[in-house]
């Protein structure tokens, strides 16, 4: 092979080839194994193993860039499209705020700052605190009125809304529950216009019968202040359920009653005792002691973090009784007790089924 020619680089470009070819490097190992330079051979001349092909990139199994498919996590303008939406939304919000642009029914009920604030603040309490446990939600109607009727209990009334999220979050359809509440929620500085706003509305047969009326679902205990300021040692013990309103209520609508049990609010506060000369004092039902309050000031007022179960039964329907029916005392007795067994049945199971009051 002392024939073959080395071409050098300088002479190939005086020659004007129409392809330029980039510069190589040699590296340790272009040498022959007696020390000499190797031969250069260019694209075309005849070496040792014959002709000199054209030299072919290593294939190294990985896709070349503009092979790379571009996913949303790789496009920073997208990654933060979703921030920007949120913060546009919340601007949003507060302008409709801040300007009165938003509605309210004839109760005070703000859908809006319900859904986007107040439910966002029960929320954690509800899911990571309490851990509720929802049973029998397909026994709630996807739409038209219902009448939930729930026991009661806890000392402070947090039951009533675990009971709203849990309707809210689980139903199918999203649905609002419109509780009906004792006066003294509506005197209260702060506790009224939050309660306005949640949807809440005094527990008489007015105001009930028009929201039924309006294909609202709405929620009652009829244990009352009997229930929620019962002592601890009568704990899942259900309370009167008064004269048996709610059937008559449910009645004249031709609505559906369902039964609710709720299972770990009566630990929250347990309530060993009753200052009933200050309760009167404050013009208020009951003065709760607990093991925790007052003796630890406001942190005696943090719930014990107990678990919850929330059951709904199945409805009673009251669409086949005639119109009359509201005013039979004897079937609105028989109903309401049928009611308050149902539930107190149900509590019983839930109890007997429970691990434990904190797991």
């Amino acid at each position: 092979m002392a024939d073959a020619k080395v071409i050098p680089f300088d002479d190939d470009r005086s020659r004007g080839s129409a392809v330029a070819r980039p510069s190589r490097r040699r590296g340790a190992g272009s040498r022959r194994k007696n020390g000499e330079p190797a031969q250069v051979l260019e694209l075309g001349e005849i070496g040792e193993n014959g002709p000199v092909g054209e030299v072919q990139p290593l294939h190294t199994g990985a896709p070349g860039l503009d092979d790379v498919p571009v996913t949303g996590e790789e496009r920073p303008d997208e990654a933060g499209g979703g921030l920007e939406r949120r913060i546009a939304g919340g601007l949003s919000f507060l302008r409709r705020r801040l300007t009165g642009d938003y509605e309210v029914d004839d109760f005070g009920y703000d859908e809006e700052l319900t859904d986007q604030v107040l439910m966002s603040l029960l929320r954690p309490l509800y899911e990571k605190y309490f851990r509720v446990e929802v049973k029998g939600v397909e026994n709630i109607p996807a739409e038209g009125g219902a009448l939930i009727v729930a026991n009661h209990s806890g000392t402070l009334p947090l039951d009533g809304l675990m009971m709203q999220v849990a309707v809210h979050d689980q139903h199918s359809a999203g649905r609002h529950l419109r509780l009906l509440a004792a006066d003294l929620v509506f005197v209260l500085p702060v506790v009224n216009e939050l309660a306005r706003k949640l949807g809440h509305t005094l527990a008489c047969a007015e105001d009930a019968e028009r929201l039924l009326g309006q294909g609202e679902l709405v929620g009652v205990m009829p244990e009352g202040f009997k229930g929620i300021g019962k002592p601890f040692n009568e704990r899942y013990k259900l309370q009167r359920f008064g004269r048996g309103g709610f059937v008559s209520t449910a009645l004249r609508k031709g609505v559906p009653i369902i039964p609710c049990s709720i299972v770990g609010a009566e630990e929250i506060y347990p309530m060993i005792g009753n200052a009933k000369t200050l309760a009167r004092v404050l013009g208020i039902p009951y003065f709760p002691l607990t093991p925790t309050f007052p003796w630890l000031g406001p942190l005696g007022a943090i719930p014990l973090p107990t678990k919850w179960t929330i059951q709904f039964g199945e409805p009673i329907p009251t669409d086949g009784y005639p119109p009359e029916a509201a005013e039979d005392p004897m079937l609105m007795f028989n109903l309401t007790d049928q009611v308050r067994e149902q539930i107190q049945h149900t509590l019983y199971k839930l109890l007997v089924q429970r691990r434990s009051v904190f797991f």
